[in-house]
C-alpha cells in the first residue's frame, strides 16, 4: 500500500477520536505491511496527559509484536507528533514516521524542534511530512471552528 492508503487508515481513528469530542488525531504503526498498532488521541476519555494516538499506537505494537523496539516499523499520523511523541518514536527506535499536517505550536518533529532525526541522539527516525495534509488539517480546522 501507499503512504496515501495508510494515512487514509489513520484518519479514520483520526475522525472516531473527533466524535467523541477528542482533539482528532489518529495513528496506525505498519510492519512488514500490516497494522500491528493503532490509536487515535484519548486524553479526555483516559484521563491520562499521555494518550496521545502515537502512543497508544506505539504500545498497541510493541505488545502485539512482544518487543518494545519497532526497528522495521513506520508509524503514520494525521498531525506532527508532540516532543514527547517524537522522543518516543526515538526510544521505540521506529525506522519511519509519516505525518500529515504541521503542528505549529507544538510540533517536536519539525514546527518547533527537531527530535525525530536529531544528530544529538542515538536513533534517526526517517521523516516524510505532507502526506494528505490538507485533509489532515482540515479535520482539525472544523473540529476546532465547531467549538468556538
Amino acid at each position: 500500500m501507499t503512504d496515501e492508503a495508510w494515512m487514509l487508515e489513520a484518519l479514520v481513528l483520526a475522525r472516531e477520536a473527533g466524535s467523541e469530542g477528542e482533539v482528532p488525531v489518529g495513528a496506525i504503526v505498519v510492519c512488514g505491511g500490516v497494522i500491528v498498532g493503532r490509536g487515535r488521541n484519548s486524553p479526555l476519555a483516559r484521563v491520562d496527559p499521555t494518550a496521545h494516538a502515537e502512543i497508544l499506537a506505539l504500545r498497541e505494537a510493541a505488545a502485539r509484536l512482544e518487543n518494545y523496539r519497532l526497528e522495521d516499523c513506520t508509524l503514520y499520523v494525521t498531525l506532527e507528533p508532540c516532543v514527547m511523541c517524537a522522543g518516543a518514536l526515538v526510544t521505540a527506535r521506529v525506522r519511519r514516521l509519516v505525518f500529515g499536517a504541521r503542528d505549529l505550536r507544538f510540533g517536536g518533529v519539525r514546527s518547533k524542534f527537531r527530535v525525530a532525526d536529531s544528530d544529538l541522539l542515538n536513533h534517526r527516525v526517517d521523516v516524510t511530512e505532507g502526506v494528505l495534509a490538507a485533509d489532515c488539517a482540515e479535520l482539525l480546522r472544523e473540529f476546532f471552528r465547531d467549538r468556538r
